[in-house]
């Protein structure tokens, strides 16, 4: 049997994000994170046929999108990567909003010719997304997206971590998962796309060490308890970025966008330190290139630690529209039961 699927592809910053449009299976359960499991237990195959070779690669990020569960949400989205299922993805709600707007799978009365928000249902709450326009004769054009999800806060600072023979320091912040915020200078590995794969293997080794000696715990999201990934930051290349990072996820699987949900933990860190840039945007560069900016919309108390409530914008352009075989006769087919 040959099953088909329709994909609708972006990337931001360079980054590839692919949308599941048509044939998918809907997820059950009455909350994200049980279609969430859902997906993982009766159709797994299906991520890694949309996100691995030979269909994709390791640093693909997918999504689905599904019926919304809460008031005033505009869908539910459930991503997938090489490794699982996040809770969410900054780029991804990027991406997502541009596909969705500019290939009209939603329609509101809300949305203007200059701006159209929209809130996505997610494993860790709703995200929303405001999404500036432009048109081009006919035809609708998103300019940007800026992304608000779950405040930002500093979980543990100057952290020590022992990998290997070396010990660093890292600080622990959440920004939509945790993450390892690691200066490459102190971590002895520059910060170049030569050496990726020194900083993947880096990247993997620091979030099993941190996974096994502090194992952090969100005092409200309770499915938040694992270092989702490192974010390695050193002097940015572009004038206008104040530092330059890239994401390496726990599995080894890269951001090359300046990452939204790592920004966010990168822009806690600073102000926690004092260095934020004060009434301005904080502009972070992908190692790709491209620049996200993040801008503090207002202040909060996640558990006893300060939180931020941060905006991170950034741009996507479709990549293309693509319907992929899943031919059951195959045997690099990853069934889908």
């Amino acid at each position: 049997m040959i099953r088909v699927l329709t994909t609708i592809d972006a990337h931001v910053g360079g980054q590839p994000f692919r949308l599941v449009v048509d044939g998918v299976p809907q997820p059950k359960g009455s909350t994200l994170d049980r279609r969430r499991d859902w997906l993982s237990r009766h159709a797994d195959g299906l991520r890694r046929a949309l996100v691995l070779p030979p269909r994709g690669h390791a640093d693909m990020m997918a999504a689905v999108l599904t019926q919304p569960v809460t008031p005033g949400a505009h869908a539910g989205v459930v991503f997938m990567d090489g490794a699982g299922y996040p809770a969410v993805s900054g780029h991804g709600i990027m991406a997502l909003t541009t596909i969705a707007l500019e290939r009209s799978l939603f329609f509101s009365r809300e949305f203007d010719d200059i701006e159209a928000r929209l809130v996505f249902d997610t494993p860790a709450g709703a995200v929303r997304a405001v999404a500036r326009l432009e048109t081009h004769g006919d035809a609708r054009r998103v300019d940007t997206v800026a992304v608000t999800g779950a405040p930002a806060f500093v979980y543990l600072a100057s952290q020590p971590v022992t990998v290997g023979s070396r010990t660093l320091r890292v600080d622990l912040a959440f920004g939509g998962a945790f993450y390892a915020i690691v200066d490459t200078e102190a971590a002895g590995v520059p910060l170049d796309a030569a050496r990726l794969p020194d900083l993947r293997r880096l990247g993997v080794e620091i979030c099993r060490a941190l996974n096994a000696s502090v194992s952090p715990r969100h005092p409200v999201d309770a499915a938040a308890n694992d270092v989702a990934g490192v974010v390695f930051t050193g002097p940015a290349h572009d004038p206008e970025a104040h530092l330059r990072n890239v994401l390496v996820r726990s599995a080894g699987s890269v951001d090359l966008s300046a990452s939204g949900t790592g920004t966010a933990a990168v822009m806690a860190v600073l102000d926690a330190m004092g260095l934020l840039p004060d009434g301005q945007p904080f502009v972070h560069e992908g190692l790709a290139g491209a620049l996200l900016r993040g801008r503090v919309t207002g202040r909060t108390v996640v558990g006893d630690s300060p939180g931020l409530v941060i905006e991170v914008a950034g741009s996507s352009w479709i990549t293309g529209e693509h319907t992929l075989f899943l031919d059951d006769d195959d045997p690099l087919t990853m069934r889908l039961s």
